[in-house]
């Protein structure tokens, strides 16, 4: 059988090879080297992205003269450590198992998401990737209409659905087909301690007057989710819901700062194609493969661009 493969979001006739096989193809060395896992760039980047987070909201705390804008920035920053909360659940962004834990329990609070709930729901969707009635991503339908895509792009239906998961896992009803029943304990009283720190902090705010925690954390998250939903649509968004990761994932061409805030996770084909390969190597994993992507995109305007036609041929 042919090995022909075709890229620029054109559909393959036939795909004969399947990223295991071409997982496979790769030299042993290639493979090791691809998959080590380091502390270092980690923590690097780690500092980097906290550092932003630290100075934007010092920023808006002096309310230094356009510090409203300066929300944005912050929201943004705060926003994407999803990306990096993604990556703890594999166990990639640092090689100490701890330093991994740690990081994700950090990300996971600051936005609003319980960590090992997140974890179970996305191995699943690594497992059933685009696969209708496995992928739990698709229980929330892609945007159809432009209607549907504003109220989705506002990141409202995401934060309803982040504090009903919260909440339904601090009463106990946490059962899903990708949670194992030995975990849901564990989930349960996450989500509990997640709801009593949240009390505190926020409670304690309001009577002593800290005001700052909803400008500086807040009310940037709301800002920034935007930008999270239209770059996390792009990643399978438009995608046939068939399960070679190397038709069902698009790589995004972008800039190094939107790969700096995503963890290198617009490298999405790459990623799905081996998860244990860490964010820092995700470029050299690209170089290797990238005559073989099915879908890939110069930018997410230009993705954007594309989904909204696409949703307006629809109607």
């Amino acid at each position: 059988m042919s090995k022909v493969f075709k890229t620029n979001d054109q559909s393959t006739n036939l795909l004969s090879v399947s990223y295991k096989e071409l997982l496979k193809a790769l030299p042993i060395k290639t493979q090791i080297t691809l998959t080590e896992r380091l502390n270092g760039p980690g923590l690097k980047h780690f500092a980097l992205h906290w550092s932003l987070i630290f100075i934007f909201g010092f920023l808006i705390y002096l309310k230094v003269p356009g510090w409203q804008i300066i929300m944005v920035p912050q929201g943004i920053s705060i926003v994407f450590l999803f990306t990096l909360l993604h990556e703890t659940v594999h166990q990639t962004p640092f090689r100490t198992r701890w330093v991994n834990d740690t990081v994700a329990k950090i990300c996971g609070f600051m936005i609003f998401l319980p960590v090992i709930w997140f974890k179970y729901f996305h191995l699943a969707h690594h497992r059933h990737t685009q696969v209708p009635g496995k992928d739990p991503e698709l229980e929330v339908e892609k945007p159809k209409s432009m209607g549907a895509y504003i109220w989705h792009v506002s990141g409202i239906p995401t934060w309803a659905g982040h504090f009903k998961t919260i909440i339904k896992n601090t009463f106990g009803y946490c059962s899903a087909d990708f949670i194992p029943k030995k975990v849901e304990r564990r989930i349960v009283k996450e989500s509990r301690w997640l709801v009593l720190i949240y009390t505190i902090a926020f409670s304690s705010a309001y009577w002593v007057g800290l005001s700052m925690l909803f400008w500086v954390w807040v009310f940037p998250l709301l800002l920034g989710q935007p930008f999270l939903r239209v770059y996390l649509l792009a990643e399978h968004g438009l995608c046939p819901y068939v399960a070679n990761a190397l038709e069902n994932t698009r790589t995004t061409f972008t800039n190094r700062l939107v790969c700096f805030f995503a963890w290198n996770m617009p490298y999405h084909t790459e990623h799905h194609i081996n998860p244990m390969v860490p964010f820092h190597k995700l470029p050299d994993l690209h170089v290797i493969i990238r005559d073989q992507l099915v879908h890939t995109e110069n930018g997410y305007i230009a993705f954007t661009n594309d989904y909204i036609k696409k949703i307006k041929k629809a109607v």
